[in-house]
């Protein structure tokens, strides 16, 4: 394998926005997890309570607290790499309590994935002002990721209709533009983290798309010229 750049990705987003479960069907579509992990992910999810809704999700919430919680506390780690990086992915905690633990993540990230929902009260929600997606871009931007990616997920909550893609685009573009980001520079893609839409394979379900996917997305960064090259 030829040697490749290394980069520090973070995933943030607002509390049940969806971020741990699309990066944890993420690795698995990658290949990066097996389904036998994400099988017993479901199982112990099942005891919950709350069915198998957290099998992917707990491929990054690993720490028992936050199992039964149902939340994101701690960073989270996982490294996986696309035809032209490798990557540390860093899960930041969406709920405000947290914040610190995400400031941590940031200062050390050289692009982030910003997961907003295509739902539209979770949009609202996550972007209005105290939401954790309005102040995690925020500090994005004041810690200097320079590189970020919106995912609208949630889209098979909302039929992979157009029309619900394009009212959240528009709240998040307002969102990263108001924090300094150049609309131009900022992809966004319409995913579904429970079904893996878009995510590593094109989806089937929205034809009126013909943006990439999230793993095509991140071969479009960029590496500072002092990065450090992955031996």
């Amino acid at each position: 394998m030829a040697d490749k750049p290394h980069l520090n990705m973070i995933v943030t987003g607002h509390i049940d926005n969806g971020k741990s479960t699309t990066m944890g069907h993420f690795l698995m579509d990658l290949g990066v997890v097996d389904e036998r992990t994400i099988a017993a992910h479901g199982a112990e999810s099942e005891k919950t309570g709350k069915g198998d809704t957290f099998k992917y999700a707990w491929v990054m919430d690993n720490i028992k607290d936050e199992r039964e919680r149902g939340i994101t506390i701690d960073l989270a780690f996982q490294k996986f790499e696309s035809s032209k990086f490798f990557f540390t992915l860093i899960d930041a905690p969406g709920h405000r309590d947290f914040i610190k633990n995400m400031i941590t993540g940031a200062s050390e990230a050289d692009a982030a994935v910003l997961v907003l929902s295509a739902k539209e009260g979770e949009t609202d929600t996550a972007t209005a002002a105290g939401g954790q997606a309005r102040e995690h871009a925020f500090l994005l931007k004041t810690l200097g990721v320079k590189q970020i990616i919106v995912a609208i997920n949630k889209m098979d909550a909302v039929e992979y209709k157009e029309d619900a893609f394009k009212a959240a685009k528009e709240k998040g573009e307002k969102l990263v533009r108001s924090v300094g980001y150049k609309i131009d520079d900022v992809p966004f893609i319409p995913v579904s983290g429970w079904k893996g839409d878009n995510l590593v394979k094109k989806s089937e379900n929205m034809s009126w798309y013909s943006g990439k996917t999230l793993l095509e997305s991140f071969d479009d960064l960029t590496v500072e010229e002092n990065q450090p090259v992955n031996h």
